[in-house]
């Protein structure tokens, strides 16, 4: 049985349903467009910064060493004290130089004897002397004898003399004799916290040699970040730049302050052993070699410390803050092709409500090295595509 054949009508309606369920077909499907991941322009604040590691150390500190040599008899301070300019550290065993001080005391009295001794003997003189010219008037006395009475008042006087300077300079060593006993008490320089101690209590010490360093003061307020900023970003810090910086275990609290100084060479490793005046952050950023080295420069940010929730040689994360803005619309970088700074044109890739895709050209400003503002060429709210289109790469 033949089967039977569908009227021409039918067909033709059939056919002519099939392109309008293509396109409806098409227009549920999503887009291509609309499959990419895509960002939209929002408002929000933006800070350019550069970041910076850093080590805490108090500004002004004073280390305490011994001028004297002998036995440490008394410690009058443990770390962690807070002492008065003036007020007595340590004590040394004067012994030493309390017989120095005696011996050069009796010297002097040795030579005032002598002195004295001699000046008697130049009034003698003078008296023989007169008694020969008298005699040498009347003719009872050689011309010879009276020459003897000449020379030894003359022998007298400058014996008197040599005495009289050798008093001098033994005056001169008495009181380099009682400057040693006076460095056998040891007072506070500065007023400050003592954070450090290198000596015990009995423990001799010879300052013959070098100066033994005994204690250290400090002024724990105001303290300095000695930062260490990467020869890429050091352009951009300046002397009286605004900056702010955490802490380790601080809870999120930000020190503020302003760049008092940025050194002009980076720090050697020997000069940052050194004690009282080497930059006390690692050495490994400035050394090394080949090209693959990184230079590192030392910034100084000073702050304020009233509360010591600061303590020296701290760890601080550092922002020095290039420029901010408030309030203005912004884009993740990765939304933007091409590279831009300051005004600099980028590409942006713009979603429309129909499903286009706009290339714009937009001006930006300020990054923060995730975001960066929009300063013309775009809207709040419009959608960027991220990543090349088509074929762009």
């Amino acid at each position: 049985m033949m089967p039977q054949r569908l009227p021409r009508r039918a067909v033709t309606l059939v056919l002519c349903l099939i392109p309008l369920a293509a396109f409806a077909t098409w227009q549920l499907l999503p887009g291509e467009a609309d499959q990419r991941p895509s960002v939209s322009v929002s408002r929000g604040n933006i800070e350019a910064s550069v970041t910076a590691l850093g080590t805490l150390q108090p500004r002004q500190y004073v280390d305490v060493g011994a001028q004297a040599s002998g036995q440490i008899r008394t410690l009058h301070v443990e770390v962690g004290d807070t002492v008065k300019q003036g007020q007595l550290l340590v004590e040394i065993d004067p012994a030493t130089q309390q017989a120095r001080l005696d011996a050069e005391r009796y010297a002097i009295q040795t030579l005032k004897a002598q002195v004295k001794e001699q000046r008697a003997e130049h009034v003698l003189a003078e008296q023989q002397l007169r008694r020969q010219q008298r005699m040498a008037t009347d003719g009872a006395t050689r011309e010879e004898d009276v020459q003897t009475a000449q020379a030894k008042v003359l022998t007298t006087q400058a014996r008197i003399d040599m005495y009289e300077a050798q008093i001098l300079q033994a005056q001169a060593t008495l009181r380099s004799a009682e400057a040693e006993l006076g460095y056998t008490r040891i007072y506070a320089p500065i007023g400050g916290t003592v954070v450090a101690v290198d000596a015990r209590q009995g423990q001799t010490l010879n300052a013959q040699q070098r100066t033994p360093l005994i204690l250290r003061i400090a002024k724990l307020s105001p303290m300095t970040v000695w930062a260490e900023v990467s020869e890429a970003d050091i352009g951009q810090v300046k002397t009286g730049m605004q900056a702010y910086f955490t802490t380790l275990g601080s809870g999120g609290r930000r020190w503020t302050g302003t760049v008092r100084q940025i050194l002009p060479i980076p720090p050697k490793p020997l000069d940052q052993l050194s004690q009282g005046g080497g930059s006390p952050v690692a050495a490994s950023g400035a050394s090394g070699s080949g090209t693959g080295r990184v230079v590192l420069y030392t910034v100084l940010l000073d702050v304020d410390n009233d509360d010591n929730a600061l303590m020296a040689d701290m760890t601080a994360q550092v922002f020095f803050v290039a420029g901010s803005a408030k309030d203005v619309l912004t884009v993740p970088i990765a939304a933007l092709q091409g590279r831009g700074q300051g005004g600099a044109l980028q590409t942006a890739h713009v979603l429309t409500g129909k499903g286009d895709v706009q290339t714009r050209q937009v001006r930006t400003g300020l990054s923060d090295r995730l975001r960066v503002q929009i300063l013309d060429g775009l809207d709040e709210g419009d959608k960027l595509l991220i990543g090349p289109v088509g074929g762009e790469g």
